[in-house]
């Protein structure tokens, strides 16, 4: 009977049980959804700019995991000039296991002082040819080119010096080209600082370990520390990225999204340690064997140079295109073409040159090192402690009765550095947007050593966000002085020092900044240049006396010499 009577209510209406139970199944099933909606929220990462965020990477990548600053179409179009400008040759695969036999050896390799265009005595004005044959370990001759080499014509006992240019015939065989500017005996050296297969190594780390040598940041709210990797080459992962990409420049920057504290804790920054394990090339990079070595003389291994003839025409060379830009004589450097170099022997005479002077020093520690160097050498230049970390600064000095200000502060991320508060890792291109300029305001620059184990694209990118706002800083203030210092060979002794510093690295970004430049009102220091000449051992900071030797081309920038 009871069974009836609910039966004939189900149909009808439902008992007042039936709706509470409904009403607390509706309640929890929107709870549910609610609470799995706000989750699924805060897994996502977003972008925001106008503070660091969690974000995913974009599809749009190179070398698969690097998040490169986008570009214009004009942009685009002149960066594909560069990189087509600078294609090194092409290397014939290696076998598996790595041996050296088929690989340029330069103990086998000779070079051969070229007899004179139309014969007679090498004189001053004249152009001396080498030509360098390259051979593997076998003594065959090599069938390709691609090879490093360095090139110098010197004189050690009158300290005299001039860089050659190579050219690759790509067929195993350069020939290197050095103006004869200083009179008496001079001696040739052709160095091999990669052989062709380490160029191929070196160019697949870039495409495949560009975050080899890693950063890091330390995050801190109260009590609560993390510490997570930063690059713009991250690897995907489950982790949300924080978004440092600044908001001016463009320029990219990220870091692995601590998992309890957010973005906007980041305290400093750090370099975090080298990858391991990336290479089973390592013979391609012994010192002594094949990194960094002399190439004998198959002759002569030198030449004695005549005073010029009466009427013989002086031949000048260009920075820029057809030679040199200067040589040394005397171990004193010596322009050719545009400025002449002054020497600014005295403390005294420095201080005149640079009185009323505010000099702005950005860049890596190759330009901390003029910082250094006038602090050292001008006594009356007092350094203002500004409690800056020892390396990365910021650093400035004074003095107060000649009105002299000398700054420094290094360049924006990448840094290879000890630990730098994150608020003073400072664009160049924002720096240089909040400068007034003038006359009585010079500018040095100089940006290369920490981008080696990047793609090029990133440094190329980087230099034309530079290149903007010296153009706009020109703009206002026409009269400014711009400086800037490029990149140098260096010590090499293994493979560690190759896949972070090498030369052949440093040779392409030299490349590419003097064609982002070219046109404009700047002045260069060809550091490159300037260490290959001289003497003394090829270093990341070149010693003293060459050090003073770029000091004197700055300074003659800032006081050029008065006509008449």
């Amino acid at each position: 009977m009871k069974f009836q009577v609910c039966k004939r209510q189900a149909f009808t209406r439902l008992p007042k049980c039936a709706w509470i139970f409904l009403f607390f199944t509706l309640f929890f099933l929107v709870l549910f959804i609610t609470n799995t909606l706000e989750f699924q929220n805060k897994m996502k990462t977003i972008s925001i700019f106008s503070r660091p965020a969690a974000v995913t990477l974009s599809t749009d990548m190179h070398y698969d995991f690097c998040k490169l600053k986008p570009l214009s179409p004009k942009e685009a179009q002149e960066e594909d000039l560069l990189l087509e400008s600078i294609t090194w040759p092409e290397t014939p695969p290696l076998s598996f296991p790595l041996s050296l036999e088929k690989t340029s050896d330069p103990d086998h390799s000779t070079f051969t002082i070229l007899p004179k265009r139309g014969g007679g005595q090498w004189r001053i004005g004249d152009k001396l040819e080498v030509m360098i044959n390259m051979k593997d370990f076998q003594g065959r001759p090599k069938k390709f080119g691609g090879d490093v080499l360095l090139a110098r014509l010197h004189s050690p006992t009158i300290g005299a010096g001039v860089a050659g240019e190579v050219v690759d015939h790509l067929n195993g065989s350069y020939t290197a080209v050095f103006f004869l500017l200083w009179k008496g005996s001079a001696q040739v050296q052709v160095t091999l600082v990669h052989p062709s297969e380490a160029v191929m190594e070196l160019r697949r780390l870039n495409r495949e370990h560009p975050d080899r040598i890693f950063f890091k940041s330390v995050f801190q709210s109260g009590s609560v520390t993390e510490t997570t990797t930063c690059n713009i080459c991250l690897r995907p992962t489950q982790k949300s990225l924080c978004n440092y990409t600044d908001l001016h420049t463009g320029e990219p920057w990220f870091c692995y999204k601590p998992d309890n504290l957010s973005c906007d804790a980041r305290m400093n920054y750090f370099n975090g340690g080298y990858q391991q394990s990336i290479t089973t090339m390592e013979k391609l990079f012994k010192s002594g064997v094949n990194l960094k070595v002399s190439i004998r003389a198959s002759g002569p291994a030198g030449v004695t140079i005549f005073p010029r003839m009466k009427g013989q025409s002086e031949e000048k060379s260009s920075s820029e295109e057809s030679g040199p830009s200067g040589y040394y004589y005397q171990d004193v450097w010596r322009g050719l073409g545009g400025t002449k170099i002054r020497q600014f022997n005295t403390s005294s005479a420095i201080t005149q040159c640079l009185k009323g002077k505010v000099i702005h020093m950005y860049g890596d520690s190759t330009i901390r090192q003029w910082f250094e160097h006038l602090t050292a050498t001008l006594p009356d230049l007092k350094e203002f402690d500004l409690n800056s970390e020892k390396q990365a600064g910021p650093f400035m000095a004074l003095n107060f009765t000649h009105n002299i200000m000398v700054k420094y502060r290094c360049h924006g991320p990448p840094l290879r550095s000890t630990t730098v508060p994150a608020i003073e890792m400072h664009y160049i291109a924002n720096e240089l947007d909040n400068m007034v300029g003038g006359s009585k305001t010079v500018v040095v620059l100089g940006i290369w050593a920490h981008f080696a184990t990047f793609p090029l694209e990133f440094y190329i990118r980087r230099m034309m966000s530079i290149r903007r706002a010296v153009v706009r800083l020109l703009s206002r203030a026409p009269d400014t002085l711009v400086v800037i210092r490029t990149g140098n060979p260096k010590s090499l002794t293994c493979f560690l020092h190759s896949s972070t510093n090498s030369d052949w690295y440093t040779l392409q970004q030299l490349k590419v900044l003097k064609a982002i430049f070219k046109g404009l009102n700047v002045h260069l220091v060809n550091a490159w240049e300037m260490v290959i000449a001289h003497h003394l051992p090829q270093e990341l900071h070149p010693q003293p006396p060459i050090i003073k030797n770029m000091i004197n081309v700055l300074l003659s920038y800032i006081c050029p010499e008065k006509d008449g």
